[in-house]
């Protein structure tokens, strides 16, 4: 049993390992500052929106990395100011984008309609903007690729003209300077490799171009603390050979972690609430979880997992299905063969599950679970009660 959790915790819950978070951010950090002059470390807001870690991870010194005017608006109320923001993706609104770019931000170009804004902005002064690059996996890192045409609906293509429009664009007004190119693509190797053939491929462009830019935004997407994967220390390399080849080394390096900080930092708890036996050797174990809590893809068939018996002593049972608590049918999370059989009251821990789980699922049937913090004392607190039928019908009213 995982010492550090305390099982009068109120569940379902979540649980943030504040030290574990830390050491994430401040071993990347280090990772990257062992090659690079210049490094930057910006927390997926998108992976994990939860308020509180995005105030740690300010606290820490990362900058906030966003995909939308929500969430820009969410940092700014964390503490962010702009220039510790990088902005990114098609969903920015004019106003977000408008004080993000006046305010120093990292604004990375996505969506055209963005280029047309960039014309909206006073006159006087000249704007630092980046613009993100189009990588198709199957042309840049085949080894990578899922079939012959990994290609990507975001970014600007260099295989057709729309790249090169769109520098031609920025250098055709004076009060604008591009300052970065955005290359953020994740494969599902999540390999250094993967990382090295992105940046060698940015590289050609920036000759190709002649392009005189202050850092290289590789985005998302790595593995975090976790055995026999590759280390922070793995990803930093493959950046700096690649760069080092070309001579780009002196670059600003931005990456945008988000499962690699927030996986291993957050554990869900969830309590039997009720049993049944459906024939001779089938039992259902019903919890207050849901799979909705720790797989909103619907993808898994088992979890990092740990069952707190109450009573050590439980018999054996043949085939127990653990189930959550909406009335889906396919709301089943693992089954147990031949285990000691679970009883209402037992607690089943799951770990790793901080990436994308709080900001994917949805309120189905019962709302948003409590979440509480564990700091390096061993001390719990709530840093967020659980959602409320109140909560939405005082939207309606406000409506």
């Amino acid at each position: 049993m995982d010492s550090k959790i305390r099982f009068d915790l109120h569940t379902p819950c979540y649980i943030f390992d504040e030290s574990e978070f830390e050491r994430g951010i401040t071993s990347f950090k280090a990772a990257l500052d062992a090659k690079f002059a210049k490094t930057a470390i910006g927390y997926s807001v998108k992976t994990n929106s939860l308020p509180y870690a995005l105030k740690q991870a300010h606290s820490i010194g990362c900058k906030a990395e966003v995909v939308s005017h929500d969430e820009y608006r969410l940092a700014r109320l964390c503490g962010y100011a702009p220039n510790e923001i990088i902005y990114n993706g098609p969903m920015k609104s004019w106003d977000t984008f408008h004080e993000a770019v006046e305010g120093g931000a990292i604004v990375n170009i996505e969506a055209k309609r963005e280029l047309c804004w960039l014309d909206k902005l006073p006159e006087g002064k000249v704007y630092n903007i980046g613009l993100r690059l189009n990588i198709n996996i199957s042309h840049v890192s085949p080894m990578d690729a899922d079939g012959d045409d990994d290609n990507s609906r975001f970014g600007f293509s260099d295989e057709t003209d729309e790249f090169k429009d769109a520098l031609q664009f920025i250098a055709s007004r004076p009060k604008l300077r591009l300052a970065g190119l955005h290359i953020h693509r994740t494969a599902h190797s999540r390999s250094p490799r993967f990382y090295e053939n992105s940046i060698r491929y940015a590289s050609t462009i920036i000759k190709k171009y002649n392009l005189d830019i202050d850092y290289i935004d590789v985005g998302g997407g790595y593995f975090g603390i976790f055995p026999n994967k590759p280390t922070f220390d793995d990803y930093s390399e493959a950046f700096h050979r690649a760069l080092k080849e070309s001579g780009l080394d002196n670059l600003t390096i931005i990456v945008e972690p988000g499962n690699a900080l927030t996986a291993s930092s957050f554990k869900f708890l969830s309590q039997v609430i009720d049993k049944k036996k459906v024939d001779a050797k089938t039992c259902f174990v019903t919890t207050d979880g849901s799979r909705n809590d720790i797989d909103p893809f619907f993808k898994k068939s088992d979890y990092l997992k740990e069952i707190i018996y109450q009573n050590s002593d439980s018999p054996t049972v043949p085939l127990q299905i653990i189930t959550g608590c909406t009335c889906l049918e396919y709301d089943r999370l693992f089954s147990l063969n031949n285990a000691p059989a679970l009883e209402v009251g037992d607690h089943i821990l799951y770990n790793n599950v901080g990436a994308y789980t709080m900001t994917l699922s949805p309120q189905f049937i019962r709302l948003c679970p409590r979440v509480y913090s564990l700091n390096s004392k061993g001390e719990f607190k709530l840093v967020r009660r659980e959602s409320r039928a109140e909560d939405i019908i005082n939207l309606d009213n406000n409506a």
